[in-house]
Protein backbone atom coordinates (compact mmCIF):
# COMPACT_ATOMS: atom_id res chain seq x y z
CA UNK A 1 0.00 0.00 0.00
CA UNK A 2 2.01 3.14 -1.26
CA UNK A 3 0.93 6.25 -1.13
CA UNK A 4 2.03 9.26 -2.96
CA UNK A 5 2.12 12.52 -0.58
CA UNK A 6 3.22 16.51 -1.11
CA UNK A 7 4.43 17.50 2.21
CA UNK A 8 2.76 20.43 3.77
CA UNK A 9 5.58 21.79 6.24
CA UNK A 10 9.54 20.78 6.88
CA UNK A 11 9.97 18.13 8.63
CA UNK A 12 13.18 16.63 10.12
CA UNK A 13 13.30 13.07 9.61
CA UNK A 14 15.70 9.94 10.24
CA UNK A 15 17.34 8.73 7.46
CA UNK A 16 17.46 4.68 6.77
CA UNK A 17 19.63 3.23 7.27
CA UNK A 18 22.12 5.77 8.74
CA UNK A 19 19.95 6.66 11.32
CA UNK A 20 21.30 10.63 10.12
CA UNK A 21 18.95 13.65 10.83
CA UNK A 22 18.23 15.34 7.89
CA UNK A 23 15.23 18.12 6.60
CA UNK A 24 12.80 17.43 4.53
CA UNK A 25 11.28 20.65 2.80
CA UNK A 26 7.20 21.54 2.25
CA UNK A 27 6.22 20.98 -0.98
CA UNK A 28 8.88 17.29 -1.14
CA UNK A 29 6.73 14.58 -2.98
CA UNK A 30 7.09 11.25 -0.89
CA UNK A 31 5.84 8.00 -1.24
CA UNK A 32 4.26 6.17 2.41
CA UNK A 33 6.02 2.99 2.27
CA UNK A 34 5.33 1.45 5.46
CA UNK A 35 2.96 3.01 8.60
CA UNK A 36 3.56 1.36 11.67
CA UNK A 37 3.69 1.99 15.26
CA UNK A 38 2.70 5.24 14.60
CA UNK A 39 5.67 6.51 12.40
CA UNK A 40 5.95 6.51 8.47
CA UNK A 41 8.69 5.03 6.12
CA UNK A 42 9.11 7.25 3.06
CA UNK A 43 10.55 7.03 -0.37
CA UNK A 44 11.93 10.40 -1.31
CA UNK A 45 14.27 11.03 -4.68
CA UNK A 46 17.25 11.07 -1.69
CA UNK A 47 16.33 7.33 -0.06
CA UNK A 48 14.44 6.15 2.94
CA UNK A 49 13.36 8.17 5.56
CA UNK A 50 11.51 7.74 8.85
CA UNK A 51 8.90 10.26 9.94
CA UNK A 52 7.95 10.34 13.37
CA UNK A 53 4.42 10.47 14.42
CA UNK A 54 3.86 13.56 15.45
CA UNK A 55 4.58 15.11 11.74
CA UNK A 56 2.21 12.74 10.51
CA UNK A 57 -0.20 16.02 9.73
CA UNK A 58 2.90 17.05 7.01
CA UNK A 59 1.68 14.15 5.15
CA UNK A 60 -2.09 14.19 5.12
CA UNK A 61 -2.17 11.68 7.55
CA UNK A 62 -4.07 11.47 11.03
CA UNK A 63 -1.38 11.65 13.98
CA UNK A 64 -1.73 8.65 16.11
CA UNK A 65 -3.24 8.70 19.40
CA UNK A 66 -0.41 7.91 22.05
CA UNK A 67 -2.76 7.33 24.96
CA UNK A 68 -2.32 4.08 26.91
CA UNK A 69 -4.86 2.73 28.17
CA UNK A 70 -3.58 0.82 31.04
CA UNK A 71 -4.02 1.16 35.01
CA UNK A 72 -1.00 0.99 37.77
CA UNK A 73 -1.20 -1.76 39.56
CA UNK A 74 -1.69 -1.54 43.12
CA UNK A 75 1.89 -0.06 44.37
CA UNK A 76 1.91 2.16 41.64
CA UNK A 77 4.14 0.24 39.57
CA UNK A 78 3.71 0.39 35.73
CA UNK A 79 1.65 -2.91 34.85
CA UNK A 80 4.48 -4.78 32.90
CA UNK A 81 1.93 -6.21 30.03
CA UNK A 82 1.51 -2.32 29.27
CA UNK A 83 5.09 -1.57 28.78
CA UNK A 84 5.16 -5.27 26.61
CA UNK A 85 2.54 -3.61 24.39
CA UNK A 86 4.24 -0.68 24.07
CA UNK A 87 7.25 -2.42 22.53
CA UNK A 88 5.01 -4.21 20.44
CA UNK A 89 4.50 -0.43 19.05
CA UNK A 90 8.01 -0.09 17.81
CA UNK A 91 9.14 -0.96 14.29
CA UNK A 92 12.62 -1.31 12.50
CA UNK A 93 11.09 1.01 9.65
CA UNK A 94 12.44 -1.40 6.75
CA UNK A 95 10.93 -4.35 8.51
CA UNK A 96 6.91 -4.44 9.06
CA UNK A 97 7.63 -6.67 12.50
CA UNK A 98 7.57 -4.92 15.70
CA UNK A 99 10.55 -5.26 17.72
CA UNK A 100 9.31 -7.64 20.10
CA UNK A 101 8.15 -10.52 17.60
CA UNK A 102 11.32 -10.03 15.41
CA UNK A 103 13.14 -11.16 18.97
CA UNK A 104 14.95 -8.18 19.53
CA UNK A 105 14.21 -7.45 22.95
CA UNK A 106 15.99 -9.86 25.41
CA UNK A 107 14.88 -8.73 28.49
CA UNK A 108 12.35 -5.88 30.36
CA UNK A 109 12.08 -5.02 34.17
CA UNK A 110 10.78 -2.64 36.13
CA UNK A 111 12.73 -1.06 39.24
CA UNK A 112 11.43 0.98 42.20
CA UNK A 113 14.37 3.89 42.50
CA UNK A 114 15.33 5.09 45.92
CA UNK A 115 12.94 8.36 45.23
CA UNK A 116 10.07 5.49 44.97
CA UNK A 117 9.79 6.49 40.97
CA UNK A 118 9.86 3.81 38.64
CA UNK A 119 12.40 2.81 35.98
CA UNK A 120 11.90 0.85 32.89
CA UNK A 121 14.82 -1.11 31.77
CA UNK A 122 15.22 -2.95 28.38
CA UNK A 123 18.10 -4.67 27.05
CA UNK A 124 17.67 -5.33 22.88
CA UNK A 125 19.63 -5.93 19.99
CA UNK A 126 18.96 -5.35 16.54
CA UNK A 127 19.48 -7.70 13.35
CA UNK A 128 22.62 -6.48 11.97
CA UNK A 129 25.78 -4.66 14.05
CA UNK A 130 25.89 -2.04 11.36
CA UNK A 131 22.63 -0.72 11.79
CA UNK A 132 22.62 3.23 12.00
CA UNK A 133 18.70 3.43 12.93
CA UNK A 134 19.80 1.18 16.76
CA UNK A 135 19.74 4.68 17.97
CA UNK A 136 16.43 5.87 16.55
CA UNK A 137 14.76 2.38 17.67
CA UNK A 138 16.02 2.70 21.04
CA UNK A 139 14.58 6.34 21.53
CA UNK A 140 11.36 5.56 19.90
CA UNK A 141 11.22 2.02 22.23
CA UNK A 142 11.85 4.57 25.34
CA UNK A 143 9.80 7.27 24.35
CA UNK A 144 6.70 4.88 23.97
CA UNK A 145 7.50 3.54 27.49
CA UNK A 146 7.64 6.53 29.23
CA UNK A 147 3.86 6.54 27.94
CA UNK A 148 2.80 3.95 30.24
CA UNK A 149 1.56 4.98 33.36
CA UNK A 150 3.46 4.82 36.57
CA UNK A 151 6.20 5.09 34.08
CA UNK A 152 8.88 7.73 35.45
CA UNK A 153 12.22 7.03 33.82
CA UNK A 154 13.28 4.26 31.15
CA UNK A 155 16.51 2.96 29.66
CA UNK A 156 16.97 1.39 26.41
CA UNK A 157 20.39 -0.18 26.23
CA UNK A 158 21.59 -2.17 23.04
CA UNK A 159 23.34 -5.08 23.43
CA UNK A 160 25.20 -7.75 20.67
CA UNK A 161 24.99 -10.34 23.24
CA UNK A 162 23.82 -13.10 22.27
CA UNK A 163 24.10 -12.22 18.46
CA UNK A 164 20.34 -11.81 16.80
CA UNK A 165 19.26 -14.67 14.64
CA UNK A 166 16.41 -15.64 12.86
CA UNK A 167 15.31 -18.16 15.52
CA UNK A 168 14.93 -15.54 17.21
CA UNK A 169 11.33 -14.59 15.49
CA UNK A 170 8.20 -15.32 16.89
CA UNK A 171 5.62 -17.57 15.25
CA UNK A 172 3.69 -15.18 15.08
CA UNK A 173 6.69 -12.45 13.37
CA UNK A 174 7.64 -15.40 10.88
CA UNK A 175 4.29 -15.71 9.33
CA UNK A 176 4.21 -12.57 8.67
CA UNK A 177 7.58 -12.27 6.71
CA UNK A 178 6.48 -15.35 4.84
CA UNK A 179 8.68 -17.55 6.84
CA UNK A 180 6.64 -20.56 7.73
Amino acid sequence: MTKERTLSRDVTATQIPSGDKAPLTAGSKVMIHQTLGGSFTVQTDFGLFRIDAKDGDALGEQVADTTVKAATLADGAPDPAAVWDQLRMVFDPEIPVNIVDLGLVYSMDVEKKDDGAFKVNVAMTLTAPGCGMGPAIAEDAKSKILLVPGVGDADVRITWDPPWNQSMISEEGKMKLGLI
